[in-house]
């Protein structure tokens, strides 16, 4: 609804309100048609009329001006083909929080392409873009983002442990301007991980656990779950993309019965490749992010990546709205699923418990 018919002539729907030359032209009317003994009331119903005319004309104005274009710098870890699913999902829910873009916003995209020596240059380009805010995919864009800046807001997705990286001052009060979403992948998660192996294999007595140089997540934690479920863990290290094809080699000559691939941006970018060593060589395996599982993986048990953009999108439209960085408290996970790719366990010849089937939160078939 506007104030003034005018607008309708600019696309709205309707309007009710004086039409402003019918107010000019009834002021220049108390002007011309009055005689002069009328004076004093003329000029009084001019003021009047002019005034309205005067408080049409700004609204008008104010209405059609157009609207300010925000930045978002996005830092990712990966490369377009294996984020372009979570970039979407982020852009979705910004448009529906009515952040469109090209629009009154716009993307500045940043691809480390899994190399993390690019995080600090391209994290000083995005301070040196004056985006309005920076989201980061995981912890070390967002450190790296935190070094380049103290003033433009970051919004982490997916930190491992922002408290003792030292992104934030706590997760209830961030202080700064850095709050988001972590990771929270707790030594009750990592065991569940474990225990999930354990379910498909009973006998099963050794678990190696992938690390590269990317992988964030302490992996002790594993170690101790494992002992409390007489598993012994071996962490089986991964450099380059070179090496991955001899890891594998190796973990069957050590005949290794399962393998543990935690949230990892190198194995993210690489997870097809990953996926396909482990039906190679038939190990049964659990993964930390439920793409693994989508690119062949037999299971997983992790937060839904798509779901945290989503999440992230909202800090973003947040703070966009003027809040804080420093009053938006740090949000885990809402949910953790479990994703079992059926036609895995059928490749590799398992037989999967009934009960963990029923507990699946998703069967890929």
């Amino acid at each position: 609804m506007y104030a003034a018919s005018e607008f309708l002539e600019g696309g709205g729907l309707m309007s009710y309100g004086a039409r402003r030359t019918d107010l000019m032209r009834r002021a220049a009317g108390y002007a011309v048609t009055r005689g002069p003994g009328d004076r004093v009331t003329t000029r009084r119903a001019f003021i009047r009329t002019v005034a309205a005319a005067a408080v049409v004309w700004p609204v008008a104005a104010y209405a059609q001006a157009p609207a300010k274009v925000r930045r978002i710098g996005l830092l990712m870890t990966t490369t377009p083909a294996a984020a372009s699913h979570v970039v979407a999902a982020f852009a979705d829910r910004l448009n529906e929080l009515g952040h469109v873009e090209g629009k009154n916003v716009v993307f500045e995209y940043r691809w480390a392409e899994g190399r993390r020596e690019r995080f600090a240059e391209m994290a000083a380009d995005l301070v040196r873009h004056k985006v309005d805010v920076i989201v980061a995919s995981s912890q070390a864009p967002a450190l790296a983002a935190r070094q380049a800046t103290t003033t433009i807001p970051i919004v982490m997705v997916n930190a491992t442990d922002p408290v003792e990286a030292g992104l934030v001052a706590s997760l209830a009060r961030p202080g700064g301007n850095v709050t988001g979403l972590s990771q929270q992948l707790t030594p009750e998660i990592r065991a569940k991980q474990l225990q999930l192996l354990k379910e498909i294999l009973p006998r099963g007595a050794r678990v190696a656990v992938l690390r590269s140089p990317a992988t964030t997540v302490g992996l002790r934690e594993y170690e101790a779950a494992g002992q409390v479920l007489e598993l012994r863990v071996q962490v089986v290290e991964v450099r380059r993309h070179a090496e991955l094809a001899g890891a594998f080699a190796a973990m069957a000559r050590d005949r290794i019965d399962a393998l543990l691939v935690p949230g990892d941006t190198f194995f993210f970018t690489e997870r097809q490749r990953v996926a396909e060593l482990a039906r190679e060589h038939r190990l049964p395996s659990i993964y930390s992010q439920r793409e693994f599982t989508e690119a062949g993986g037999l299971m997983s048990y992790s937060a839904r990546l798509t779901e945290q953009f989503r999440r992230a999108a909202v800090y973003v439209d947040k703070i966009l709205r003027g809040f804080s960085p420093a009053t938006l408290p740090v949000e885990p996970p809402s949910h953790y699923e479990l994703v079992v790719n059926l036609k895995t366990a059928k490749a590799l010849n398992l037989t999967l418990p009934p009960a963990l089937l029923l507990r699946a939160d998703q069967l890929i078939e």
